[in-house]
């Protein structure tokens, strides 16, 4: 089973909606996912209720009791665990950051955020940690190069010394349509390019947790 911590300690930045995509995305046949929301706000939860069916499987749990529930899952058959994290709580964080085996750390590409990105970064070193940075929320691609702002943001991140992922989410209606219905862009708009950014950053995903 391969754990994945979704971090930011700034909000607004979609570390749900890359949980609740991701979760569908590696779920299938024989390959079990399970979503933990340890978010206050249940954001998570409020996406998996609008769902038909219970695939991905959900937990709602505080980060601190994920050590004793991850076992627990493994030796059930779960293939992944995803877990939803808060923004502003250092200390679950933190604890979601120890039970995972890679830590993606989203952020917009705007200069704010990528100068709040850089405590998350720092904590995840702290923990013992290497995380996958993902542009997040970016205007979409209209040419054969990306546009400046992303360059930029890719530039400081690498600065930062971070690890950025090479996939890149835009900005899409699409993605709104398909979270509010309780589904993802895969589900939604499956031959769109939203759910193609999707798909090719789960496999940088898989890449990462092949070390």
């Amino acid at each position: 089973m391969h754990t994945i911590t979704i971090a930011a300690r700034k909000g607004g930045v979609g570390k749900t909606t890359l949980a609740t995509h991701l979760s569908v995305i590696a779920a299938g046949p024989g390959k079990p996912v399970l979503l933990f929301d340890t978010d206050p706000q249940r954001s998570l939860k409020w996406w998996w209720d609008l769902r038909e069916g219970d695939t991905p499987a959900l937990v709602e749990c505080d980060a601190r009791e994920l050590a004793a529930i991850i076992p627990a899952a493994r030796s059930e058959g779960v293939a992944y665990a995803i877990v939803d994290t808060p923004p502003h709580a250092e200390n679950s964080i933190a604890d979601a950051m120890r039970a995972a085996d890679l830590v993606l750390v989203p952020t917009r590409p705007g200069p704010f955020d990528l100068a709040a990105v850089a405590t998350t970064l720092d904590l995840a070193q702290r923990v013992g940690k290497k995380p996958l940075a993902i542009i997040n929320h970016a205007p979409p691609r209209t040419g054969t190069s990306e546009p400046s702002i992303v360059a930029e943001a890719r530039e400081t991140l690498t600065r930062m010394g971070a690890t950025v992922a090479a996939s890149v989410i835009s900005q899409r209606v699409a993605m709104s349509h398909a979270v509010i219905g309780g589904q993802t862009v895969n589900e939604y708009e499956p031959e769109g390019r939203a759910a193609a950014e999707m798909l090719a950053l789960w496999t940088e995903v898989q890449q990462s947790l092949k070390g």
